[in-house]
């Protein structure tokens, strides 16, 4: 086993600059490979659906390799701790994978097995920087630094579509090359800054594995901690992942059908109706750090709440006033309440983990919940949409908003009876 070292308590400040600039480089190559690959495959396929397959494989893959490896690092002992070895070595391998990508684009077999190695590698680590937050960061200060990242992650879109803008046309090779030299450059600053074996929860794990009488004895699996979530008579943390599940739908849906719900309920152009989300994607920057000071303020579930009603309420706007500008300001004022959900909703179930031995394994299940809401939610509002209509479709998704509020105020009840003070 690891030997205990002195706890180190950085700054938060500090620590959430490092994981958000790690989060930061990952996201740049994230978004930039959904909106330069499919083009890259729409060379070889024809079927717009077989490309929309493969470019699903990647949320296919993290369902089930997300939950694994933050359980196999919060399992891990080494003298630099238990995420950052991860990092250092995935982070790198991701980012040559990632140019390889439009190198590999003349044979399509080859583009494929290059982008499932990708898919699979970037998966591997992606909840492991998330969880270096916990690890560091006490719970009542969480919210605060997980909106930095998210503010983060929110920036590379407008990274990624400035790289496709100036250099994708004339450089596609140099445009993939540019978000993989970000990822080595900020795992290398946080590689040689950080060391995950000093912070509190990885003393505390090392505590518990002594009391535990041994290092293999002690290691939790994925499946006795899904187990202990669905098997607690309290249930607030698989009503959380509901909730999840329920409001990532909800978003997803937001998002992904706003395109065709302007062109066919707003009778707009292709390329007007793809606009409608952009100011809502600033809207959403702008909110996300105020919110996380009103959950440290005035409760996490509450803030959440307020900000899910706010979310559906914009959403019933928007069908009243069916006009563009009046979908930009729903689309705006649901991206601030959105935020409230987001950043603060992860933090929660962090702060419901029964150890600070199993974060990361509980970050993989936030990430699981959230990408199954986004599998699943614009396919339940597509066929309420085929039911009611389009002009409908913001109404439909302020439906299913509604349901994920009545899961979160029924964590909040099931709260309030617990006996068990926690950072909610």
């Amino acid at each position: 086993m690891a030997a205990t070292l002195p706890i180190q308590r950085p700054r938060t400040g500090r620590i959430t600059f490092f994981v958000a600039l790690a989060v930061f480089a990952q996201e740049s190559t994230w978004n930039l490979y959904d909106s330069q690959v499919p083009p890259l495959l729409r060379e070889h396929i024809g079927s717009a659906a077989l490309v929309g397959l493969l470019m699903g494989m990647d949320n296919l893959l993290g369902i089930f390799v997300q939950p694994w490896m933050g359980n196999r690092s919060d399992n891990t002992r080494t003298s630099w701790g238990r995420r950052v070895p991860y990092l250092v070595v995935g982070m790198p391998l991701a980012a040559l994978l990632f140019v390889a990508i439009p190198h590999t684009a003349a044979s399509l077999l080859l583009l494929i097995l290059v982008m499932f190695s990708y898919a699979l590698v970037a998966n591997s680590f992606k909840p492991i920087a998330e969880a270096l937050l916990p690890d560091f960061i006490g719970p009542e200060r969480r919210s605060r630094a997980n909106a930095a990242v998210k503010i983060a992650a929110s920036l590379t879109v407008i990274v990624a579509a400035l790289i496709s803008i100036f250099l994708v046309d004339d450089h596609p090779k140099l445009s993939f090359a540019i978000p993989a030299v970000l990822m080595v450059a900020s795992v290398s600053l946080l590689g040689a800054k950080v060391r995950d074996s000093r912070s509190p929860a990885y003393q505390a794990a090392l505590a518990e594995d002594r009391e535990r009488d041994g290092e293999e004895a002690s290691k939790v699996r994925v499946r006795s901690i899904v187990l202990d979530i669905v098997r607690d008579p309290n249930h607030s943390r698989l009503v959380l992942i509901l909730s999840i599940v329920l409001f990532g739908g909800a978003w997803a849906a937001s998002r992904s059908l706003v395109t065709p719900y302007g062109m066919e309920a707003l009778h707009m152009s292709r390329g007007d109706a793809g606009g409608l989300t952009l100011p809502s994607g600033v809207a959403f920057i702008v909110a996300a750090y105020p919110v996380a000071m009103l959950a440290e303020r005035f409760g996490r579930l509450r803030v959440m709440m307020a900000g899910m009603a706010v979310f559906a309420a914009a959403m019933v706007f928007g069908t009243a006033v069916q006009t563009a500008t009046g979908t930009v300001i729903a689309l705006c004022l649901a991206a601030a309440g959105a935020s409230s959900f987001l950043v603060n909703a992860v933090v929660v179930l962090w702060n419901l983990a029964p150890s600070d031995r199993v974060v990361g394994t509980y970050t993989g299940l936030y990430t699981v919940g959230w990408a199954s809401g986004g599998f699943l939610g614009p396919a339940l509002v597509g066929g309420m949409v085929d039911l009611t209509g389009w002009p409908l479709m913001l109404l439909d998704v302020a439906i299913v908003a509604l349901l994920a509020v009545l899961a979160v105020a029924r964590v909040s009840a099931l709260q309030r009876r617990s006996s068990v003070s926690r950072a909610l």
